[in-house]
């Protein structure tokens, strides 16, 4: 299992819109708008790297709103 955490840059005023957007998307376990650099923040999960990036590109990016994304995989040192 990957995990990771996902900051999105949104559209001024989309940040409530995305969070609950993507917090309905399969493999999510959190969003939530913020304030700071990035307007979302979203922590995910998938069974492998390459699922991870098929979430995020092909799911989470495509969602109205969202400017960029930085995707920051969890790792256990």
């Amino acid at each position: 299992m990957v995990q990771a955490y996902i900051l999105i840059q949104t559209e001024v005023g989309k940040a409530a819109e995305v969070a609950s957007h993507i917090s309905g998307i399969t493999g999510v376990t959190l969003a939530e708008d913020v304030t700071g650099p990035y307007d979302v923040i979203v922590r995910a999960e998938a069974r492998n790297v390459d699922e991870l990036g098929k979430l995020v590109v092909a799911q989470i990016q495509t969602v109205d709103g969202i400017t960029r994304t930085l995707t920051c995989p969890i790792v256990h040192i």
